[in-house]
């Protein structure tokens, strides 16, 4: 079977994959579960000094040491930037990447960049000359669509657990090295795919690099390893299969 790596997004840890990552081993499945360094159990670890670099490094890492090969290398929202420049600079250990409601930033472009103005400097404003970013409300009345499908429980969770994420994973720019090009997929679940395939063939950057790759969609919120972790764990073992 397969061999997968599940990074998660801002704020969040290994914990957040727990039942994809039961249920994708349950299917025969190898996973590792990762936390990146600064958030959750190793936020004692967030200095200044963190940043997209040291995420990407985390992956490599992980990687490297487990000796794994043919790896599904998953990235949800804002961890699609340090998977994308880990399969850049180990690209023979990479099977596909595959994108959880994110996708292949162009080189240049940070996570922070895709926020509109108004949001960049509410945050900004909200940090101040710290290097840690809040995490959201997780208030469903003030963000539904992208906490749609999570329960009071999960959300209480999220409140508890979420921790502030290292700034620098979100304001560096990605960089890649011009490794040979991986195959990707993408788990949409916030935007249609006929919007996905839309942008694609518009040439949009954000979504060119996922041309040619495998397209998924899951309706639920933006955390669908939180609301529909079953059923992602499904759309990951189909796209193992793919």
């Amino acid at each position: 079977m397969a061999t997968f790596v599940l990074v998660p997004g801002f704020w969040l840890g290994a914990w957040a994959w727990r039942e994809v990552t039961s249920t994708l081993r349950a299917q025969g499945h190898e996973v590792y579960p990762m936390t990146l360094t600064g958030v959750a159990e190793r936020d004692h670890l967030a200095g200044p000094e963190v940043g997209l670099d040291t995420h990407t490094t985390d992956i490599v890492r992980l990687i490297e040491t487990e000796a794994l090969h043919d790896v599904l290398l998953v990235g949800h929202s804002g961890g699609g930037m340090p998977v994308a420049q880990a399969a850049d600079r180990i690209p023979d250990r990479i099977s596909r990447v595959v994108y959880v409601e994110s996708g292949p930033l162009p080189d240049g472009v940070a996570q922070f960049d895709t926020v509109p103005p108004e949001e960049q400097e509410r945050l900004r404003a909200a940090i101040g000359t710290g290097h840690l970013l809040p995490p959201p409300a997780w208030d469903p009345a003030a963000d539904p669509t992208n906490l749609a499908g999570l329960d009071e429980p999960t959300l209480a969770l999220l409140r508890a657990r979420a921790t502030p994420h290292p700034l620098g994973a979100a304001t560096d720019p990605v960089q890649r090295t011009g490794g040979r090009p991986v195959p990707t997929a993408l788990v949409a679940s916030t935007f249609p795919l006929t919007v996905v395939r839309q942008m694609i063939g518009e040439g949009h950057p954000f979504f060119t690099g996922l041309a040619g790759g495998q397209l998924f969609e899951l309706p639920t919120g933006h955390w669908p390893m939180l609301s529909e972790p079953k059923a992602l764990a499904d759309v990951l073992d189909s796209a193992a299969r793919g």
